[in-house]
């Protein structure tokens, strides 16, 4: 893309309305605008990231063995009366009539509206195990909306629904969640801790939330040291290994980490006290099993292995897509602006021009721009007219990870400059070698060919 025909508002000033980090950085990077409170128009750029984190999202939900399908954003009330949900949920639900003065609610979760599909058509424990997700926007009427797209009323989540015919089953659909979500967001540059967690108004008293550190986050959590020395990174798993998975979870779970709601003062006191922690966490995702919660009142059973109907046992498992924005940036920026992970980045690498209209740099710039998007990846190539500085300073804003900027002075001697965003090191080579320096980055998180091939 070539940044002169591009969409990207940004602002110069840090917008008064903004009161953490990763809400004034979208603003003034021209990601979102706010239309009311707690709802915002996804401009190109926050698009665009939006889409690859819900890509990485999908990816792994099918690597998992679930399957995708999509439920509608408003749903009948009376299938929430027979959950008994209706009256309970609280002030956060919207509800609404239509024209025929039948109840209605904008959906703020669909374990309702899963166990109707799903009595519907599925009859014998033989159909079973079975595992559906959906990525939709919901709605929650928050009382306070807050920190942009953190705390809005509407966003967008991947929320999965397992219908198992034994708890053991169940519980190892739990934990094959647990493992795709450290998978998914490793892949985002994320290190998003599993805690013990409350089960709220979904139920169960079998939970994990999954937390990453920050400043700004809502939560106040406490955690053994060791648990961030963990990474899940590149092993292979079998998804249908029931030990595997378990062992996984073990190794996750089996260090103290766990949000206020559930904390334990003397278990946390019983860690050696150079390796307690407590500090502030955003929450980025929630597993969850609660048995036949849903399944026994709302009648979802399947015909057992003796010929007797028997009620389904279910769990549920969410993502805060939209939020996932917010965490990242919270995480991962400096005092100049964002500073995306290479795998979810609007575009891979910014070309700058240091002076536009001059020949040399132009066609070096168009070929290397050229060179790029054959080889599979998404330049911005920035050819305003703009100066130097304030190239940089967008180029900084936005926060892709990867830098190539080219001037006549470099091309004089063959070179161009390629610069990290995260360490600020720069590095001269020649435009190919600078093509190729990219495409190896990015090789393995996108799965391009290799040289020659």
């Amino acid at each position: 893309m070539r940044l002169s025909r591009y969409f990207l508002p940004v602002l110069k000033e840090d917008p008064k309305e903004a009161q953490i980090v990763s809400h004034r950085l979208m603003l003034r990077a021209g990601m979102i605008k706010q239309q009311t409170a707690g709802i915002y128009s996804w401009l190109p750029m926050g698009f665009k990231v939006l889409r690859r984190i819900e890509q990485i999202v999908h990816e792994e939900q099918v690597r998992a063995g679930h399957i995708p399908m999509l439920m509608p954003t408003l749903q009948p009330a009376d299938l929430w009366r027979e959950s008994g949900r209706y009256d309970d949920y609280g002030e956060e639900m919207l509800r609404v009539k239509d024209r025929h003065q039948r109840d209605l609610l904008y959906g703020p979760t669909n374990e309702e509206m899963i166990t109707d599909i799903f009595r519907s058509h599925v009859n014998s424990y033989k159909d079973l195990p079975l595992t559906l997700y959906h990525i939709q926007w919901k709605f929650r009427d928050e009382i306070r909306p807050r920190f942009g797209v953190m705390r809005g009323r509407e966003f967008l989540m991947k929320d999965g629904y397992n219908f198992d015919l034994t708890k053991e089953a169940a519980l190892h659909a739990y934990n094959r969640h647990l493992v795709s979500y450290l998978r998914s967001y490793e892949r985002m540059g994320l290190q998003a801790i599993p805690m013990r967690a409350d089960g709220g108004p979904i139920g169960g008293d079998y939970t994990h939330e999954f937390l990453v550190l920050a400043e700004t986050g809502e939560s106040e959590v406490f955690y053994d040291s060791a648990i961030t020395d963990l990474s899940f990174g590149d092993r292979q798993i079998d998804y249908d290994d029931v030990a595997q998975c378990q062992s996984v979870l073990e190794e996750f779970t089996s260090r103290y980490a766990r949000t206020d709601e559930t904390h334990d003062e003397a278990a946390f006191h019983r860690i050696p006290e150079e390796r307690r922690r407590s500090a502030r966490g955003i929450e980025v995702g929630q597993i969850f099993y609660f048995g036949t919660k849903y399944s026994e009142p709302m009648g979802a059973t399947v015909v057992g292995p003796d010929g007797s109907r028997v009620p389904v046992h279910m769990g549920s498992h969410g993502i805060g897509v939209s939020r996932l924005l917010g965490a990242i940036i919270e995480a991962s920026h400096d005092d100049k602006g964002i500073i995306w992970p290479e795998g979810v980045t609007p575009f891979h690498v910014g070309i700058v021009n240091l002076k536009q209209g001059d020949g040399s740099t132009d066609g070096a710039c168009e070929a290397i721009y050229a060179e790029l998007k054959s080889r599979g990846l998404d330049p911005l190539y920035d050819d305003r007219e703009e100066r130097a500085g304030a190239k940089f300073a967008t180029a900084d804003l936005i926060g892709l990870p990867w830098r190539i900027t080219v001037g006549p002075r470099g091309l004089a001697s063959n070179k161009v400059e390629v610069t990290s965003r995260r360490s600020g090191d720069s590095v001269e080579m020649s435009p190919r070698d600078a093509v190729g320096r990219i495409c190896d980055i990015y090789r393995p998180i996108l799965g391009l060919p290799a040289p020659g091939s």
